[in-house]
This record gives C-alpha cells, structure tokens and sequence, in this order.
C-alpha cells in the first residue's frame, strides 16, 4: 500500500512540474537517463554520491547482474519523464521499477527509507560520472568477485 502511494508520489511530482528549466549553476546536479529501449526516461537533480554497490541476493536475482550500483536521491527530486514503469515487490518492504518492453531495471523504492528513491547507475546517460564510495550487503557477495577493494564494507546497509 505504501509503495502505491510512493508511485502516486513519484506521477504526481511529475504532473506538479518539477522545474525544467535550471539555473546553470544547478545543471551540473541534473541527470538523466533511461532504458535499453528509450520507452523510459527519467531525470533528478542532486549531487552524484551516496552510491553503493549492492551485493544482495535480491539484487541480484532481480536484475540479472553479479551486483547493482545505486545512487540514492531525494525523492521529490526525481521525475519520470517519459513512459510508466512496471513495478515488482521484490521484498515487503521494496517495490522495483522497470521497463516492460526491454527489462532494464531503473529504481527502487523502499519504505525503510521513505524520502528517498534508488536508482541504477548503469542506466544514467553519464555512468562514468558516478563513481561508488562503498559496498553495502557484503555478507551476501559472491565470494569469488572482488570490486574497488578499498572502499568501505557495509556487512547491512545502514540507513541513516
């Protein structure tokens, strides 16, 4: 049930018309990016940290991939730009976005952290930009994967 208001949430900022149009001094905090496909585009502004690869299980199952690196932004500062997502509860408390005609996966949105939305880093316009500053779920990653070594561990993630 709060996952569907978090949707309504997410329409409604977009329908409330967030902005489109930045001072230039925000436009290096604006983002953008999207699926395989193009059927979904979406954008955010906010700075490129608190970026994580995730190395749970559910991650991993759900996309595909041996981890998934995630930017978390506010969420009043992401907007769906163009196409509806479909959704999956993925756990009781996250709900994931994606496309139904390529697959890509975009979001995810948990009550754990209400304010806030994930969203992959892979399918920003600009990846390369979005360095990661740690791991998170490491008691789930795959023992024979090693990724940026130096970065903090985070047995759970922490959610502040």
């Amino acid at each position: 049930m709060v996952v569907r208001v978090h949707l309504r949430q997410c329409f409604t900022i977009r329908q409330a018309g967030i902005p489109q149009r930045f001072k230039e001094s925000d436009m290096s905090d604006l983002h953008e990016g999207g699926c395989q496909c193009g059927a979904l585009r979406y954008s955010f502004q906010a700075p490129l940290r608190d970026i994580a690869h995730c190395h749970c299980s559910i991650c991993r199952r759900s996309t595909g991939g041996i981890l998934v690196t995630w930017i978390t932004v506010p969420l009043a500062a992401f907007t769906w730009l163009r196409g509806e997502p479909a959704r999956f509860a993925s756990s009781p408390s996250c709900e994931r976005y994606f496309c139904t005609t390529c697959g890509a996966h975009l979001a995810l949105f948990t009550t754990l952290s209400p304010g806030s939305l994930d969203v992959t880093i892979a399918t920003l316009d600009h990846p390369e930009q979005a360095a990661a500053d740690r791991h998170i779920w490491t008691q789930s990653r795959l023992p024979w994967l090693q990724v940026d070594p130096e970065l903090p561990h985070e047995y759970q993630e922490q959610i502040d």
